[in-house]
């Protein structure tokens, strides 16, 4: 315990680079964007300014160790030692500050410093852009800090657990684990008007059994019974007669009821992303405590397929926590976007893909109403 009595001993406080700031450094290399309105940025960075010192003041009054690092500059040696972390910003903020958090064991609380007004909430035609960041993923907002603050130091607030996303890349030489997602991924061609060609299908695990038949390359053949909960009558489905065993971790999988697919790509979030892209991609809401994610397949091109009403049904779906979805890659280049567009993983034609929700779970602050 801290002295004064806090719950945590030490806080991680992450920053945002706000976009004031990022022009500036641009501006004085002469590389800023001539239609920037320097008024409204320089507003958003002093309202962020003003939110940020007055956390640390309410941290200090409340004899809290704590130490600072810019969003763009966090490394997991900063975590050295800490039990909480701090993200300040918005949904962005939180999103990387989660991104260093793989094993789940430190708390997360997201502090929106610029929250949208009520005014700002309502869509309505105007000649620019006022909105800012929902902060769905913040339990605490600049208005609210000084009350909501001091109740978390000392042990209250809302804390529970959010699923993420476990991905996994086989190329020809390497098996990576890319950190886990908390809102979404999208798979596709690095460029949006390429096709993303891909062979999607489900993961059962098996046992080698020398005299069982399955083996590597090739064995049982692509069985039912075992699949996602909204599939389809898996006889309507194209059919390989030599199936295929894949490895992910040395562990052998058996892929079952595959599609090939020809799209602009593929989003899979978990409940907590599924109110972001996913629902404005045509996706359902979830409830945010479930441990389920969900797959929707982009602008999926089905027309010469000879059972498309039957494949259209496989468009989108839910993958429960116990199930395993297998991506095997067919386009010369891929890309993998985790939680946006900040950090990505590029794909190479015939790299393997295992995609569920094994990931250490994200303990997270949500907001108390």
């Amino acid at each position: 315990m801290a002295s004064g009595g806090a719950f945590f001993r030490r806080l991680l406080v992450v920053i945002k680079q706000t976009a004031f700031e990022e022009y500036s450094q641009l501006k004085l290399r002469g590389q800023a964007p001539k239609a920037l309105r320097w008024k409204r940025l320089e507003s958003r960075y002093l309202s962020h300014k003003e939110c940020v010192e007055n956390l640390l003041t309410i941290l200090k009054a409340n004899n809290v160790a704590f130490s600072c690092v810019n969003r763009v500059e966090l490394d997991r040696q900063h975590l050295a030692d800490v039990d909480l972390v701090v993200a300040v910003g918005g949904d962005g903020t939180v999103l990387s500050a989660a991104h260093f958090l793989d094993h789940g064991t430190i708390p997360l609380l997201g502090i929106n410093s610029d929250p949208m007004s009520d005014e700002d909430k309502i869509v309505k035609k105007k000649k620019s852009d006022e909105r800012r960041s929902h902060g769905a993923l913040c339990a605490v907002t600049a208005a609210n800090m000084n009350t909501v603050v001091p109740k978390i130091l000392f042990g209250g607030g809302k804390l529970a657990t959010r699923a993420r996303i476990q991905c996994i890349v086989k190329s020809t030489f390497s098996e990576t684990r890319l950190v886990p997602a908390l809102n979404d991924l999208l798979i596709a061609n690095p460029s949006p008007a390429a096709v993303s060609r891909f062979r999607m299908g489900w993961l059962r695990e098996v046992d080698l059994d020398p005299k069982g038949g399955l083996r590597d390359g090739g064995g049982s053949g692509l069985t039912s019974g075992h699949g996602h909960s909204s599939l389809a009558d898996p006889q309507l489905l194209p059919r390989n007669q030599d199936g295929t065993v894949t490895r992910f971790g040395g562990i052998p999988f058996d892929v079952e009821n595959s599609l090939n697919v020809w799209s602009s790509g593929l989003w899979v979030s978990t409940a907590t992303g599924s109110s972001a892209a996913m629902a404005a991609a045509g996706g359902k809401h979830m409830d945010i405590y479930s441990s389920d994610l969900q797959y929707l397949i982009r602008e999926h091109m089905v027309e010469n397929v000879p059972n498309k009403d039957e494949v259209r049904n496989l468009d989108k779906g839910m993958l429960k926590n116990d199930q395993h979805l297998h991506l095997r890659w067919s386009s010369q280049k891929g890309r993998i976007f985790i939680d946006g567009s900040h950090l990505m993983h590029n794909l190479e034609l015939g790299d393997e893909i295992l995609i569920d929700a094994k990931a250490p779970p994200l303990a997270l602050y949500s907001r108390s109403e």
